[in-house]
């Protein structure tokens, strides 16, 4: 062969060596784009070296809007719902407004209803603005929706590009807002800082990526929490908890994580024992306590978790606080002592693994005059009043409430039936199981986001769409007296 040829041949082998590489590649590539969401049955979970879709653009190193702009926080009142669980973090409502004990068949009057996205998120309230977290899958855009609370005509709309792939729903969590800022967390675990005016950005940060952190199973699940000047949220990875300034985004705090506990669905919640101001948090390994001034964990109470979905931190009074969860995971009752500085946990009783003994699977549930209301996964959620021990003291007997969610308004509760979309009222101070109403007013299945009560207006949701009912007392008394006269 001559020496030409030679060359020839070895020019030929080179350029399918990188035809070669470049196939291969681009195989490798479409591999990762097709690798199943987080939470998949697959059990992929993403990180922020290795996402799935777009990847979310570099967040601006200080905030695009002019400091003299920023937006100025509200003075919040009893009858605003400004985040999950409410103003005082309990699923309770505080106004004073009169509800009705009773319905027409059809159930409370429909005032406004708006499309939705496939999820659970349940919106937030401040005077006359209602804010939700939502997804079009059309244009694969999430999005964070400010709507008239009056009549829910939409007022600004936030969008970002955002590959979702739908996984029993898409959005879990609910914004916060003080009426000047509005934070809300997407699928990704990206937290938007907004102004609650008009939906412009002020700042915003991928979490998974600043900290080198995971995205949980089945996407985010946690709500952030809004105390002063300061965002509190769960980061995981480098750091555990983290405490942003509401205007800058810069860290005021950052809880060190060295044995790398994994984040959860569950949300941050203040408590105060001994008099020292404290977050509560669930991670995969536990619950943990961290000092509110200084981001230091202070003490830890070992738990096992199957998956990342616990509930949010209950506590039950006293240094005491009920640890649920689902999937197997047990129910217990740990008490927080201390002395001088050092705090500890201790587990005081704990329950028998599900189906025998009682957990609940989705939501956290509501303490009111010494007892402990909520859905049990027992017989695939029976309402369930348990005394302070954890011993049942009552259940809805053959009456399932599946995964619906529940609020405590004006000595009702007011459930939902996550199968069918029904909407129960059942009275709070009652010995027994006491269904006072029901109507069928949604659609199944997985109605599973928490209902929300403000000014006597009720916002319910499924996977299609959004209503906000009039369930005050005066309306529905209105309502009756005129069929009468009918």
């Amino acid at each position: 062969m001559t020496r030409h040829g030679c060359v020839s041949l070895l020019l030929v082998a080179m350029l399918c060596l990188v035809v070669g590489c470049k196939e291969k590649a681009s195989t490798e590539q479409a591999k990762t784009n097709d690798t199943p969401a987080a939470g998949s049955p697959a059990g992929d979970t993403e990180t922020g070296a290795v996402g799935q879709g777009s990847a979310p653009a570099e967040e601006p190193a200080q905030p695009v809007i002019a400091p003299e702009d920023l937006p100025t926080p509200v003075e919040l009142t009893e009858d605003d719902w400004p985040w999950f669980r409410g103003q005082q973090n309990d699923a309770k409502v505080h106004s004073q407004v009169k509800l009705a004990r009773s319905w027409p068949a059809e159930g409370p009057p429909v005032l406004w209803e708006t499309t939705v996205g496939e999820g659970y998120s349940s919106p937030s309230v401040v005077g006359d603005r209602v804010y939700l977290n939502d997804y079009n899958e059309e244009t694969k855009e999430w999005m964070v929706r400010c709507l008239s609370f009056d009549d829910g005509e939409e007022q600004w709309t936030y969008k970002v590009k955002k590959e979702i792939r739908p996984n029993h729903g898409i959005t879990r969590s609910a914004p916060a807002t003080d009426g000047g800022f509005v934070f809300a967390i997407d699928p990704k675990c990206e937290l938007h800082c907004l102004d609650a005016r008009n939906g412009n950005l002020i700042w915003k940060k991928f979490l998974p990526k600043l900290y080198d952190s995971m995205i949980p199973a089945w996407y985010n699940g946690q709500c952030p929490l809004i105390e002063g000047d300061r965002v509190i949220i769960a980061a995981g990875g480098k750091a555990l908890l983290v405490a942003f300034d509401k205007a800058t985004g810069e860290p005021v705090w950052e809880t060190p994580n060295p044995d790398q506990q994994l984040i959860t669905h569950s949300s941050v919640m203040p408590v105060e024992l001994d008099g020292v101001r404290q977050y509560a948090y669930y991670t995969m390994q536990g619950l943990v306590g961290i000092d509110a001034e200084t981001g230091a964990m202070l003490w830890q109470f070992p738990w096992k978790f199957s998956t990342a979905v616990p509930t949010t931190p209950l506590a039950l009074g006293d240094g005491k606080f009920l640890v649920t969860s689902s999937y197997g995971a047990r129910t217990a009752v740990c008490q927080v002592t201390h002395d001088g500085d050092t705090w500890k946990a201790e587990e005081l009783l704990s329950l028998a693994p599900p189906t025998d003994g009682w957990n609940s699977e989705v939501h956290t549930p509501i303490v009111h005059n010494g007892k402990i209301y909520g859905v049990g996964k027992k017989s695939r959620g029976l309402w369930t009043c348990l005394d302070m021990e954890c011993n049942e003291v009552w259940n809805s007997r053959r009456k399932s409430f599946d995964l619906g969610g529940y609020v405590l308004a004006d000595g009702m509760f007011f459930a939902l039936d996550g199968r069918s979309g029904a909407l129960r009222l059942i009275d709070a101070e009652a010995d027994e199981y006491q269904q006072l109403a029901e109507a069928k007013i949604l659609s199944g299945p997985d109605v599973w986001a928490p209902p929300v009560i403000v000014r006597g207006k009720l916002l319910v949701r499924d996977l299609g769409k959004m209503l906000c009912l009039d369930v005050r007392e005066q309306t529905l008394a209105a309502d009756t007296s005129d069929s009468k006269l009918q």
